[in-house]
């Protein structure tokens, strides 16, 4: 087969042996097609408003060690988040603005985010996109009791999240 030919061949292919697998080379997502996602009714903004640790995410996020965020509330339904993400070159700090759009449903840095669920207490919270390209378990403790750790997986495998991908950051 002529070079060319090969190399148009596996660009035709590949893309089409992602589709069978049901994710983008490019574009992972943790979470099943189709499966039900519900976000948090009784979501309450300055109840959530302060420091969360990421426990534990999809991803390689928690490749860069711990990492935290601060949600200040800056109006009733509006945050300033700063904190740290994992990039490309290890930890990296940002800041965006953040604001509450429907019940337990926030829009940050232009991502819609679903708070699916936060314990009676706001001690822990487990936070997603509707896609799947984005989970996470966050707790006000770096090291978050394991009862509600227990809770937090079961509600992102209840979401479709797959609980095999999930990775929890150390001492969580």
């Amino acid at each position: 087969m002529h070079r060319l030919s090969r190399g148009l061949a596996l660009w035709v292919i590949l893309p089409l042996l992602a589709a069978c697998s049901g994710k983008a080379p490019t574009d992972a997502a943790y979470r099943a097609q189709g499966a039900q996602i519900s976000s948090n009714a009784l979501f309450d903004p300055a109840r959530f408003a302060d420091v969360w640790h990421v426990v534990g995410a999809y991803g390689a996020e928690t490749s860069c060690g711990p990492l935290a965020e601060t949600w200040v509330l800056t109006g009733p339904q509006s945050y300033q988040v700063t904190g740290t993400r994992c990039g490309p070159n290890g930890a990296r700090a940002f800041v965006a603005p953040a604001q509450v759009t429907g019940p337990g449903r926030i829009t940050r840095d232009g991502e819609v985010l679903w708070v699916m669920w936060v314990d009676a207490d706001y001690r822990i919270a487990v936070i997603g996109t509707p896609d799947g390209r984005f989970g996470r378990i966050l707790s006000r403790s770096p090291r978050p009791r394991p009862d509600l750790l227990t809770a937090a997986r079961e509600v992102l495998d209840f979401n479709g999240y797959d609980p095999a991908g999930l990775r929890m950051v150390a001492g969580g």
